[in-house]
């Protein structure tokens, strides 16, 4: 067995294609979709992917609002940044760029965002929605995963799905995510015993934990679905969480990294920022 590659790269062009289509149905309704970009300091990591997402809007017809405050900004200056463009109408989607510089605390800068500006989908009103049920923006990184699983008609209902890693920002959602959709669903962390045993009964199998290869041959059931959130670097490339080379001749799907996940997030950024936009124009 060789398992297919789950091509990010592909899901994410059909992603932004839906995404330019909504956009250009959003202007045809007299709303220009807008995205408010906050970066704060000079990491040269957050510039590299702050400008990969600018890039991805202006494919699609999205309008990027810069602002660039310095790593020394005070809290408080931060949130009424944020709270000044909850209130800009044209302004439909809002993303604050982590991580945030220390001393800040992000995660009341998170929660300034409005929730129907939230494209990041880290709003805690938004994952309080995701554990009701209800809709609202996802967050990016585990909804890429889902459409992802969707394009290429991997079935998830009714199978047995294991997340390794439990952050808010991709292990908890990509749980819930998973149990929405009829997974029976476990999540490990650092202190499951036996882990490559529980990992072993995944149908779907999620890593998540910015470990490099950690997920090696003997955590994977022969058959099973790989999903590799992690990137590492290592020495002059970067590498999953999973062992690729040792997994893939095991697995029936597997993402890659490069080329995997990493498109998925920043396609689904634009994903909620024209749904929001459509949402204001009345057309969604």
């Amino acid at each position: 067995m060789t398992a297919r590659i789950i091509d990010g790269k592909e899901v994410a062009a059909a992603t932004l294609a839906k995404a330019a289509d909504l956009v250009a149905r959003c202007k045809a309704a007299g709303v220009e979709p807008g995205l408010a970009v906050v970066l704060v300091g000079d990491d040269p990591a957050s510039h590299a992917y702050v400008r990969m997402k600018e890039q991805d809007c202006a494919a699609v017809g999205i309008r990027s609002v810069d602002f660039r405050p310095p790593a020394t900004v005070e809290q408080a200056k931060l949130e009424l940044l944020v709270r000044e463009c909850n209130k800009d109408p044209e302004i439909h989607g809002i993303l604050v760029q982590m991580p945030l510089p220390a001393p800040l605390d992000a995660e009341a800068v998170i929660a300034c965002i409005s929730p129907d500006k939230d494209a990041d989908g880290f709003a805690p009103e938004n994952l309080g929605r995701l554990v009701r049920g209800l809709p609202g923006p996802r967050a990016c990184t585990p909804w890429g995963v889902m459409a992802m699983l969707d394009h290429y008609g991997i079935e998830i209902s009714g199978k047995r799905a294991v997340v390794i890693g439990r952050s808010t920002i991709v292990g908890k959602p990509m749980a819930l995510m998973l149990l929405e959709r009829d997974a029976t669903v476990t999540i490990c962390h650092s202190r499951t015993p036996d882990l490559a045993a529980v990992c072993r009964e995944a149908d779907i199998l999620v890593a998540a934990v910015g470990r490099p290869k950690m997920v090696t041959a003997d955590f994977v059931k022969p058959g099973a679905v790989v999903i590799d959130v992690g990137i590492n670097r290592e020495g002059d490339g970067l590498v999953g969480d999973v062992d690729f080379d040792a997994v893939a001749p095991i697995a029936s799907w597997i993402t890659p990294v490069p080329g995997g996940v990493g498109p998925m997030t920043r396609a689904m950024l634009v994903h909620n920022t024209a749904v929001a936009a459509a949402r204001v124009a009345g057309i969604e």
